[in-house]
C-alpha cells in the first residue's frame, strides 16, 4: 500500500495516468493537454472540478491554424468546459513568438463575444 506522499509524488509524476487530482483534494485542473476529451472530462469530473487551461492548442492551432480554426477551437472549449460553470479560459501553454497577430486577435475577440457567463 503506498503511503499518501508517494500516492501525490505518483500523480505528480504522470506514473498513474488513470489517477485524477480529485484523489488529491485537488478542486481545480490546470495544464491540461489537448489531446484529452474534453467533453469526458467535463461530463466525468465538471460537478466536481474547476477546469482552468485547455482553451486552444497552443503547438498546433495557435501558430499554425488560420484565425478561423483558432476562433472555432475557442468557441469549441468553452462551450464544452463553460457549461454549468467551472472554466478559467487559458491555454495551455504561454503563447509562443512567431505566433501570426491574427490568431492572437481571433483568440481574444472569441473569448470576448463567447466566454462570457451566462453562456
Amino acid at each position: 500500500m503506498l503511503s499518501s506522499r508517494e500516492r501525490v509524488n505518483r500523480a505528480l509524476q504522470h506514473q498513474e495516468p488513470d489517477r485524477v487530482p480529485l484523489d488529491l483534494g485537488a478542486s481545480a485542473v490546470t495544464g491540461m493537454q489537448v489531446n484529452v476529451d474534453a467533453a469526458e472530462l467535463k461530463q466525468q469530473y465538471g460537478d466536481r472540478l474547476a477546469f482552468w487551461g485547455g482553451g486552444v492548442n497552443t503547438q498546433h492551432t495557435l501558430p499554425f491554424g488560420t484565425p478561423d480554426e483558432v476562433r472555432q477551437e475557442v468557441r469549441e472549449r468553452i462551450k464544452i468546459f463553460g457549461q454549468g460553470g467551472g472554466f478559467v479560459f487559458n491555454t495551455i501553454h504561454n503563447v509562443q513568438a512567431l505566433i501570426p497577430i491574427e490568431n492572437v486577435l481571433a483568440l481574444y475577440e472569441t473569448v470576448r463575444e463567447y466566454g462570457r457567463y451566462p453562456l
